[in-house]
């Protein structure tokens, strides 16, 4: 399918990061969260990126999810790396005055295979003598940013960020863009909430999910190609995308099999995707259920204090110790409560994300949807068949 463009969202987070609103702080920084599979990075490497060049930005974009098995202040600092060395005038300008071998980060550093010039400078420098080389602003996104965090070197290039933000940009002249965007939106709190935060003060938003707008344009591809199918039920088609999680791969993959030569005809392709809707919501839910209940039941008080404190959450302070005596009528150890949360992070599919500052939370995001859900409508925590809830 063709992408689904959002040129006028594009454009007014550039506004917003140029610090052309008359209100907002995303001039130091625009911190974006949406759960995985929502259309983020498509927007963000389809829309985001191409607009900032069109308005004359250098655009250096990360994945940290790239390689999760790298430090992700490597990975950050490789990009920056490649960015310095693939715009010849920078790198000439910064060899000249500095006979560059390296650009340094504590705990990280951007090798540029020089070893006849072993001078180094500051990240701060290498952004600088960039922006001036080229002529024009830079844009550092980096998606999937909560990532950071897992490592020192990680936490360490956001701060040497934080700190060139704030020695290049001046009150009304951005020449520095930060762009952070996160699946996970307690995680990427951890770069703004507390005092020990990269970028404390700065404020984490929603990134507006894809809606009734991208069912119509859906609505209009099928149309073109299957005249005998309109019109499209688009309400259907939303409220199935809706029950998707707002996940644009799921929907599509529905409505191609649902419009398939091979699909039985005896209803309409709409009902097909809806049904899909409902058993994949289902899967989901159960998966959830059987992974939490699998657990032990410290286990599963440590998960429950986890979804219900959210960035609060403290695995050894007095109340939580007390919540798991009250959840497992016996109080454990805090060595116990350690040993549990290690062999949760350390599962083929950990449970447990814990950044390099000692902060916790779930990994998948989507289970704590699932627990508001389930806690509104009564039905926290759940059970086995035939239990009654507690």
């Amino acid at each position: 399918m063709k992408h689904f463009p959002r040129p006028r969202l594009a454009m007014e987070m550039i506004e917003s990061c140029m610090g052309k609103t008359l209100f907002g702080d995303t001039h130091n920084g625009l911190f974006l969260a949406a759960p995985r599979r929502t259309g983020k990075t498509t927007f963000l490497r389809m829309d985001l990126k191409p607009a900032l060049e069109q308005q004359g930005v250098h655009v250096i974009y990360v994945d940290l999810w790239s390689d999760l098995d790298g430090d992700p202040g490597l990975i950050i600092a490789d990009a920056i790396g490649k960015a310095l060395a693939n715009t010849n005038t920078a790198f000439n300008k910064i060899a000249r005055n500095t006979r560059l071998d390296k650009v340094t980060i504590p705990g990280v550093s951007l090798g540029f295979n020089r070893p006849d010039q072993p001078d180094t400078i500051t990240l701060t420098d290498a952004l600088r003598a960039m922006i001036e080389a080229a002529k024009s602003p830079v844009a550092l996104i980096i998606d999937e940013a909560q990532h950071a965090l897992t490592s020192e070197r990680g936490r360490n290039t956001m701060v040497a960020l934080k700190s060139a933000r704030d020695q290049i940009n001046a009150p009304g002249l951005v020449q520095l863009m930060l762009i952070m965007s996160g699946s996970d939106r307690d995680k990427l709190l951890h770069l703004v909430h507390g005092n020990s935060s990269p970028f404390f003060g700065s404020q984490v938003g929603h990134m507006p999910e894809l809606d009734q707008n991208f069912i119509a344009f859906i609505a209009q591809e099928i149309e073109a190609v299957r005249p005998d199918l309109i019109p499209v039920d688009v309400n259907t088609l939303f409220r199935a995308f809706q029950l998707f999680g707002n996940r644009p791969q799921l929907i599509m993959t529905a409505v191609t099999d649902a419009i398939s030569p091979l699909a039985s005809t005896s209803e309409r392709f709409e009902c097909k995707v809806m049904d899909e809707a409902l058993l994949r919501q289902k899967r989901d839910e159960d998966e959830m259920k059987n992974g939490f209940l699998a657990l032990t039941p410290l286990g599963q008080a440590i998960i429950w204090r986890m979804l219900e404190m959210g960035e609060n959450f403290r695995p050894y302070d007095a109340a939580a110790l007390d919540f798991y005596a009250e959840k497992t009528a016996k109080k454990p150890s805090i060595a116990n409560v350690q040993k549990t949360i290690q062999t949760l992070r350390d599962q083929n599919h950990p449970m447990i994300w814990k950044s390099a500052m000692g902060e916790y939370s779930v990994s998948d995001a989507a289970m704590h949807r699932w627990y508001l859900k389930k806690a509104e409508n009564g039905g926290w925590p759940p059970t086995r068949q035939g239990e009654n809830n507690a």
